[in-house]
């Protein structure tokens, strides 16, 4: 598991949810995936071993760095970077330029989302028609380590704003 600390944050995929999602992968015989926010890169490594080798996953991220530093090194030692197309840049106009071409709507046998949890819903949106019928979409932090059950008073008026989003 990919641990790295940001701005006192610490993000990554927990080791149980990459291998649900490992298997997920296998169900489906992924071969096309579309990863929204990467950081590391753990989770892309992950789909890049799991898929074909001539599978390929379209990746963004607003910040390319840690994911140089960290992933990108493991990712070529493990020989799977052929497979990777790594955007910087916000997700949400990639998804966008993505629909705007025929041939990517539907394409897609998998995606995963693991951004900014305000904008779960718009990436829905968009996602849902990149991902062919029979294809899986898979929202990391959905349960938001349990604080989607607390009562409303626990959360600032600004994490009402996402718990709310990531009920809906």
């Amino acid at each position: 598991m990919w641990k790295y600390e940001v701005l006192g944050l610490f993000y990554g995929t927990s080791p149980d949810a990459a291998q649900s999602m490992g298997m997920i992968l296998k169900l489906v015989n992924a071969e096309n995936t579309i990863e929204v926010g990467v950081f590391t890169g753990y989770s892309l490594l992950l789909t890049a071993l799991t898929i074909p080798d001539d599978g390929k996953i379209t990746a963004t991220d607003i910040y390319r760095r840690t994911y140089d530093e960290i992933g990108l090194p493991i990712i070529k030692k493990a020989g799977v970077e052929h497979k990777i197309d790594f955007i910087e840049a916000p997700a949400l106009p990639v998804l966008d330029k993505l629909l705007e071409d025929p041939e990517k709507v539907g394409r897609f046998d998998f995606g995963f989302v693991d951004a900014d949890k305000g904008n779960y819903w718009n990436y829905h949106e968009r996602l849902a028609n990149l991902v062919k019928v029979g294809g899986v979409i898979i929202y990391d932090n959905t349960l938001w380590e349990g604080f989607v059950a607390l009562p409303e008073e626990y959360f600032s008026e600004e994490e009402r704003i996402t718990r709310k989003d990531m009920i809906e």
